[in-house]
Parts: C-alpha cells; structure tokens; sequence
C-alpha cells in the first residue's frame, strides 16, 4: 500500500471506512418502531387492551366504543 514517513495509510484509509460505515448505520438505519407506537397505540387498541385486561365492564367498553367511532 502506500508508505508515508513510516506510516501504513492504506490501513488507516480501512478505519477510517470502517467508522463512517458503522456511524452512517447508527444515525440512518431505519428503526423498528414508529412514532406513533412509542408514544401511544390506537384509542380503539387501547380501549380493547383495557377490555380484555378486566379494568373495565362490557357496557362501559360498548359505550366508549361507540363514542370512538361517533368521533370519525
């Protein structure tokens, strides 16, 4: 490769390459969750979450579903 003052460059150059493709990969990948997930689900989700989970009765659930979609 290429000799300057004692130093191999054409191994620095492969570092160098090697660090911008690793910080290119951190900053540009795309990531698995979306916005939207991070900060809150669906309200519909959300509401059927609660469902299953017991926090709240069936005629509450009807009754908040249908305020939901009255909403649209």
């Amino acid at each position: 490769m290429f000799y300057r003052d004692g130093i191999f460059w054409g191994m620095h150059l492969i570092w160098w390459a090697i660090w911008f493709v690793l910080l290119a990969w951190i900053f540009f990948a795309p990531s698995s969750s979306t916005y939207q997930e991070i900060e809150g689900d669906d309200p519909l989700m959300l509401l059927k979450m609660r469902f299953a989970q017991g926090e709240i009765t069936k005629e509450e659930y009807e009754q908040s579903k249908e305020l939901l979609k009255s909403d649209d």
